[in-house]
């Protein structure tokens, strides 16, 4: 028998809202009508039946218009849009993204006194971001099926999706919305389908506090210490849950399992840059990521994980040490980055200054104090603050340098750079770029321009110790952090003049 659906989901007028509350009921509505759509004329058609020309539901989007350049006073540096004219932008995942929208329409209600419009955009939602994350319902179709699936349904569109307003290139066309936030419903879908696919775990999981390693000495440790916070059944640590790849979830002693704890399942292999998460009931945890050697997992992850709008990304890392006076050990608390690691050229271009922030370089040099309870002069002789060079060669150091112009070891010589590795620069200018807050703090493991390489048998026993100090440092950053307030973490400095108003 053949049953024929509805070809559109149902169309919603704009309509004003001055409660962001119930802005957010209508924009989860649309979505979830949306998306219910999709999923009910896919099931069919995965049975065989005819679902009609073709079936399509759009994203819900929120606008706002002022006109008027006066706003009220605010230090935070979102939350207000730049001057007079028509702000817009499509929304997804109210499930995962409530509380941020939430905050998002109270500050523009708040600033600029004026209603939010919200209803059916124009951008239609792709057939695949309409799953529920535990569908895979394209593996029961045949060759045939699949390939007519592009004429029943909306598949990605990658011109829908591009980062032209992050990297500061969007210009509206006459009479279209100016951007109202950094990514775009669809851009913001794809992010989290890649999220699950590099990670190994469910986007919902992530925490707002992201620490980032090159190594996996390091995530031995965070396992561990995620494993012995869930056994304190004490709940000093405000922890509530550990989860692995697979969405393996271990709850603290005490808390009863939730639903959907159940479904996590250990995979057969770990995927490319798994993701483990010390989870807070107000997201406010530590989500740790192997990203594993070189720049381009450096930027593929954090492309993705921004979408996510954390509060702040650290990079903790072994780096190269560059100096004769340091020793194996030593920490390197990044001030500035020499970028040699191409990945990200067209994006951000070199000439754009990639600042260190107050806030995190205070909270790192802090944390490394209460770690190692060293203070003044003995914490100089253990930590020094310098520029990081960050290639995408590792064996930069086997290129010709005699009698050239131009070598990797003069440029870092003349840039004063105390310290090399292949992935801080990228996770620094992804994050100025797309207005996450970052820092960097290394352990120096080898010494290449002074003999000292990464030899069996090199990892002593004092330099294995400095993993876990080194992990403790970066979590303890995050406290302070986490302890001074957010609001004060967001820098104006990573805000252009012409900004986006959500966070």
């Amino acid at each position: 028998m053949t049953h024929r659906v509805p070809v559109d989901a149902p169309f919603v007028a704009p309509t004003r809202f001055d409660d962001p509350a119930a802005a957010l009921a209508r924009v989860a509505s649309i979505y979830e009508a949306g998306v219910d759509h999709l999923r009910s004329a896919l099931q069919r058609y995965v049975a065989g039946d005819d679902v009609g020309r073709h079936v399509r539901a759009c994203y819900p989007f929120v606008r706002v218009r002022t006109d008027t350049v006066a706003r009220a006073d605010s230090r935070l540096s979102y939350g207000f849009v730049a001057g007079p004219g028509m702000y817009e932008t499509t929304l997804t995942r109210p499930d995962l993204f409530g509380d941020y929208y939430l905050e998002q329409f109270r500050l523009l209600l708040q600033n600029h006194h004026v209603d939010l419009e919200v209803g059916s955009s124009s951008q239609p939602i792709p057939v695949h971001f309409s799953l529920d994350e535990q569908e895979h319902l394209e593996g029961h179709l045949g060759p045939e099926r699949r390939q007519l699936l592009r004429d029943r349904f909306d598949l990605p569109d990658l011109a829908a999706m591009d980062d032209g307003i992050a990297n500061g290139t969007h210009e509206p066309r006459p009479g279209e919305p100016h951007p109202l936030a950094l990514f775009t419903a669809p851009r913001v879908d794809y992010s989290l389908h890649r999220l699950r696919h590099y990670t190994g775990t469910l986007p919902g999981h992530f925490q707002n506090f992201v620490l980032f390693t090159n190594y996996q000495f390091y995530i031995d440790e965070f396992i561990e210490l995620g494993h012995e916070y869930m056994a304190d059944g004490s709940g000093m640590h405000d922890y509530v849950a550990f989860v692995e790849p697979g969405n393996v979830v271990t709850r603290r002693d005490g808390l009863p399992p939730e639903p959907g704890d159940e479904l996590g399942t250990a995979p057969p292999r770990l995927p490319q840059m798994p993701a483990y998460h010390l989870v807070r009931k107000d997201r406010a945890g530590i989500t740790m990521v192997n990203i594993g050697v070189g720049p381009a997992n450096a930027k593929t992850i954090t492309d993705h994980i921004a979408v996510l709008r954390p509060h702040a990304w650290i990079m903790l890392g072994h780096c190269a040490g560059l100096r004769n006076s340091q020793q194996l050990g030593d920490y390197v608390l990044a001030h500035g980055y020499v970028r040699e690691d191409h990945v990200l050229d067209e994006e951000l271009p070199l000439w754009v200054p990639i600042p260190p922030l107050a806030e995190v370089q205070v909270a790192l040099e802090g944390a490394v104090a209460d770690v190692t309870q060293l203070s003044g002069y003995e914490l100089k002789r253990l930590m020094r603050t310098g520029t990081v060079a960050s290639t995408d060669n590792r064996n930069w150091e086997l290129l010709p340098s005699h009698g050239m112009a131009s070598s990797p070891e003069r440029r870092f010589s003349q840039s004063r750079a105390v310290a090399l590795d292949m992935e801080s620069a990228t996770i620094a200018a992804n994050g100025f770029r797309f207005r996450v807050p970052y820092g960097t703090l290394l352990c120096v493991s080898d010494k290449p321009l002074h003999g000292e390489i990464k030899l069996p048998g090199m990892a002593d026993r004092f330099y294995r110790e400095r993993v876990d100090q080194h992990l403790r440092i970066g979590i303890r950053a995050i406290e302070r952090l986490r302890e001074q307030g957010v609001d004060r973490l967001h820098s104006r400095k990573l805000r252009s003049f012409a900004e986006v108003a959500f966070q």
